[in-house]
């Protein structure tokens, strides 16, 4: 698709992290896609190694030494998956930019279908995680999770949905021009609105390699979301205060009636769970604040280990 003589350029963003042995595999799928883009697209293939500590830079150099749209960024230590994404969309050149992880988890071939709709009008086409190819039980706190944060959240939360996707480089601007030392991505593309699309989808099993994910990596992940997205922590005690004291005079005057010397104990407990729970929540929001005060970069790119894009040149 062109606009005008100007050709469009697409960013395919793949973070790695310990990915040696599935970055070939990756590859080889993908060029097929990459091959019928570039009849339409200037496509430049741009790796985010977050930091690993195995063969996987040379292994995206071997690419690179092969095919001239393959790019990286190397950063200097391990960020995390969200804080990874955050440096491509701040260092992508493209006027379109597509994220997808090198596992093959989520299919290279459905990149056709996001461009297929982007060219329709839509600004974000992301995939939804209709199924998935992994135990029941895990299945259902995975949907369990996007509900509570869906249900949780201050503003719109898209079902399903993860960071497999196609925006538009305006989209990109307006979530990177939020500063958030726990940036949550998913959420960002949500709250900025704009014109989407839902590509249902199920997700298959690695091709190679181990996951950087177990169910204790799941659940704090779960928490920084839900933190991310909503403030019902911070109003609950505002909420619960009056059934509190309720609750703490109905035991009071029971106690003094029945001098039963255990609803003292309960009011106690009662309080204490309160004020607990209510210093818990504002003092995690307040060292979220703190850290967001200090404006710290996320990520620091190691130069020797990168070979970024070539900037865009305005004629």
């Amino acid at each position: 698709m062109t606009q005008g003589r100007k050709r469009l350029r697409l960013t395919i963003i793949c973070p790695v992290y310990n990915e040696e042995k599935t970055v070939p595999l990756f590859f080889s799928r993908a060029l097929p896609v990459i091959q019928q883009l570039l009849a339409n697209y200037h496509v430049e293939l741009l790796f985010l190694n977050n930091a690993s500590r195995d063969g996987t830079y040379s292994e995206i150099c071997k690419l690179r030494a092969q095919y001239d749209f393959v790019y990286v960024i190397t950063l200097s230590s391990n960020v995390g998956y969200q804080r990874s994404l955050e440096c491509g969309l701040r260092n992508a050149e493209g006027d379109i930019i597509a994220f997808i992880d090198v596992d093959c988890e989520d299919p290279p071939e459905m990149l056709l279908d996001f461009v297929s709709y982007y060219e329709k009008g839509f600004d974000i086409v992301y995939g939804a995680r209709v199924d998935r190819a992994e135990a029941r039980p895990i299945k259902m706190m995975r949907k369990a999770f996007y509900h509570v944060v869906r249900l949780l959240a201050d503003d719109d939360i898209i079902l399903y949905m993860a960071e497999f996707s196609l925006m538009t480089s305006e989209v990109r601007d307006a979530i990177v021009n939020e500063q958030n030392s726990f940036p949550f991505i998913r959420a960002s593309i949500s709250r900025v609105g704009f014109n989407r699309i839902g590509l249902p989808y199920k997700r298959e099993r690695r091709i190679a390699g181990e996951t950087n994910y177990n169910l204790l990596g799941m659940t704090i992940f779960a928490i920084a979301g839900i933190l991310s997205s909503t403030t019902l922590p911070l109003r609950l005690p505002i909420y619960v205060f009056p059934m509190w004291l309720l609750l703490t005079g109905v035991l009071g005057v029971i106690q003094i009636l029945s001098g039963n010397p255990w609803l003292m104990l309960l009011n106690v407990l009662s309080g204490c769970t309160f004020l607990g729970l209510t210093a818990s929540f504002t003092a995690l929001y307040v060292a979220r604040s703190y850290k967001n005060g200090l404006g710290r970069p996320n990520y620091v790119m190691n130069r020797r280990h990168t070979h970024a894009q070539p900037p865009v040149v305005t004629p």
